[in-house]
């Protein structure tokens, strides 16, 4: 990340490795972020995208939507940012297959976004998504962009965040 990453995305960036645990019990962490949010589920095998990116917009003192828990709810948050002028930490939904994933933008190549996010192979990590798949690209109103997008390359690509 840049030295003007965002403090949502440092935050975030702390999280890297936080992963669902399979069976019964849960992780604290995630488990954590529900209660602070008040969600009305306390388990980690529900979707946690979209809590994952509230719990850390909340934690840097901005709003976050209603239905924060709803990854396509984040697609009308805040104000529109152009995709050619994305920078580090913009929140980024897209479309998958029965519904929608939601994560921070830390890069992109020609054909794909690095997204960090939560529930990205059941944990918090960065992934590769398809650029076609992008919905919303979002900032949060009142706080000014800034930097420029990152070019990177490598990575595995994921065609359903879980």
């Amino acid at each position: 990340m840049s030295k003007k990453s965002p403090k949502w995305l440092e935050l975030a960036e702390t999280f890297k490795g936080v992963a669902e645990i399979r069976g019964p019990k849960h992780n604290s962490i995630i488990t954590g972020w529900l209660v602070k949010l008040r969600a009305w589920w306390r388990d980690d095998e529900t979707p946690w995208c979209g809590v994952f990116v509230a719990y850390c917009m909340d934690a840097a003192g901005l709003p976050y939507p209603k239905y924060y828990m709803r990854a396509k709810a984040w697609a009308d948050y805040g104000s529109l940012l152009q995709a050619g002028r994305l920078a580090q930490g913009a929140i980024l939904v897209f479309d998958r297959a029965g519904g929608g994933h939601v994560g921070f933008y830390v890069g992109e190549d020609a054909a794909y976004y690095y997204v960090l996010g939560g529930n990205q192979g059941n944990a918090v990590s960065v992934m590769k998504i398809n650029k076609v798949r992008l919905v919303s690209s979002r900032w949060p109103k009142g706080v000014p962009v800034n930097g420029l997008p990152v070019y990177l390359t490598g990575g595995k690509g994921s065609v359903n965040e879980k």
